[in-house]
This record gives C-alpha cells, structure tokens and sequence, in this order.
C-alpha cells in the first residue's frame, strides 16, 4: 500500500485515475489522454509509481528502437493506508482534496472540449445533496452505494459502454440544529471560586451532589 505523499501528489493521482476502470494504457495513449502535463514530467511521475509498484508493466513491444510498455493499476497500493489517513494534517488533506479537484475539473474540460457537450444524452452531471444523518445512517448509506457500484466494478469495455468516472465527496457541514429542533441549552456559568471552594469543602460539595436544589438556594441566599 503506497504512501499518502506518494498518491496525493496533483499529477500522479491524476495518473492513477486515468487507469481506474480496469484500464491498460501504453505510455503514448496517457501522454494522449493527459495531453496538458509536459511529456517529460508525465514519463517521471510514471517512473515513480512503477517502482512503488501502483503502477505495472504488463507488456511491452519494440517501438521504432525503444521499448514501448502496457502498464495497469495496482488496486491494493493505489490506496492510502489507514494510518497515513490519521497522521495527515489539515493542510495535508487540503493539498490532497485540491489535487483531487484538479484532477475533476480537467476530466470536464477534456468533456467539454469535444464540443459535443449534452448532459442529459450522456447521463452525466453534477449536484449536491444535503442529508440529516446520524454516523451510522451514514455508514449504511455508504455500504449501500459501495454495493451497488462494486456489483458493476467487474464490467470489461464492450460495445455500446461508455467508461464513467463517478467521484464521491463527504463533507460533514458545521454542526447546526435542525429545523424545529431546539437547540441545547447553554451549561450555566461555574460560580467565581466554585472549584477552590468545593476541594476546600468535599463534604459541601457532595451535599450539592444530592440536593441540587438546596444548594442553588444557598447561592442566592449568600449572594444577596
């Protein structure tokens, strides 16, 4: 399983993408389908994810005196690991998720420069959704989806199949209370040397403990 510094790299992730799908691709057809990063710097980043093993040679062929290789997806070290995912630190996640956005917005511009551009046709799109879900709402949803995608992940290209990238992003909003849902009350205030007093008084303090109201009574009386 590779690194999170090796996959969340900008134009290697985009790299790894360009094989999703079961994909095979020589080295000329991903300079072709990522035409925008310089051949050079395309050919280095390969490089660095075929001796991390993500990427691998699963063919190759004499081109006009070089050597010209297939290469497929590792599935099980084109993944972050758990642990890389808890060491990672907000800025870490913000370099990955602008790398992944990248990625995104130059797969539509690839789409929109066919000048063949028909959203309904294509089935293609974009939207979001907002869902009051408790964590484990979410996690059975997530399962849901997973399943549903994975019974189709095994799908060969064939005739009349079109090959769809389909990215997911979950972001938990600001907790906020729902509509008609009161929210929490407020803690009240501790009293200006409540804590000195009850570690100087525990037999006071656990009498608060069991007579809540008394003891509230006793404030106001000793601070009128």
């Amino acid at each position: 399983m590779a690194s999170a510094d090796l996959l969340l790299h900008p134009l290697r992730l985009r790299i790894v993408q360009a094989f999703l799908g079961d994909r095979q691709l020589t080295t000329g057809q991903l300079r072709a389908e990522l035409g925008d990063i310089a051949p050079a710097t395309l050919y280095r980043q390969v490089a660095v994810l075929v001796k991390a093993g993500v990427l691998l040679a699963i063919d190759e062929r004499p081109v006009r005196g070089t050597v010209e290789r297939t290469y497929a997806l590792s599935m099980q070290d084109a993944q972050v690991s758990a642990e890389d995912l808890r060491a990672m630190r907000p800025e870490d996640h913000r370099r990955a998720f602008l790398g992944f956005i990248a990625g995104l917005i130059a797969d539509f511009d690839s789409y929109l420069a066919t000048g063949d551009v028909d959203l309904e046709r294509d089935v293609a799109g974009y939207r979001s959704v907002g869902l009051w879900l408790t964590n484990e709402e979410m996690i059975s949803l997530v399962a849901e989806i997973g399943a549903a995608v994975q019974s189709r992940a095994m799908n060969h290209p064939a005739f009349g199949r079109t090959r769809r990238m389909l990215s997911t992003v979950l972001i938990p909003t600001p907790p906020v209370p729902a509509p008609g849902v009161p929210a929490p009350a407020e803690p009240e205030a501790a009293e200006p040397g409540a804590a000195e007093q009850e570690a100087a008084e525990p037999e006071a303090a656990e009498s608060a403990e069991t007579e809540p109201t008394t003891a509230r009574q006793g404030q106001e009386h000793l601070r009128r």
